[in-house]
């Protein structure tokens, strides 16, 4: 399940906008392909920064993982198309949505949902005292 849509990148930006940094044929509409490939990007950044903290795919999308896939998504937008600089907004919501993730990564910010990591860790082994190689006695003859 993707983390945002085209409609809430619709919210985000005009849609003027996702129509000229999608379409690549001239058509004068917007290439969905290419919109669900940003969004997926988006999203597989996100997972990255969010595996190990967070048990994925993420059962419920909280708003701000929501936010940072459209911040995310749109970047990669303008990424395909820009031979300049990307808009200074653009560029602005992106820093901070990697900002937010290392956050998000480290435990500074909790996305309010269960992490994966429920308790404390402990090792497991199949391995006795009759296994050592070196055991008290071979040590205690040196």
């Amino acid at each position: 399940m993707p983390y945002c849509t085209l409609d809430d990148l619709k919210k985000a930006i005009p849609e003027s906008s996702i129509i000229q940094l999608t379409d690549d044929a001239g058509l004068g509409v917007v290439d969905q392909a290419k919109v669900d490939d940003a969004i997926a990007y988006a999203d597989q950044l996100i997972d990255g920064y969010l595996r190990g903290r967070y048990t994925l795919p993420l059962s419920t999308v909280p708003g701000l993982i929501k936010t940072l896939s459209v911040d995310l998504a749109i970047f990669h937008l303008y990424g395909r198309k820009s031979d300049d600089e990307f808009p200074d907004a653009v560029m602005a919501r992106y820093k901070n949505a990697i900002k937010l993730l290392e956050q998000i990564q480290k435990g500074l910010i909790s996305l309010g949902i269960e992490t994966s990591t429920t308790g404390t860790g402990s090792y497991k082994t199949n391995k006795t005292s009759d296994d050592r190689t070196f055991n008290k006695d071979v040590l205690d003859t040196y």
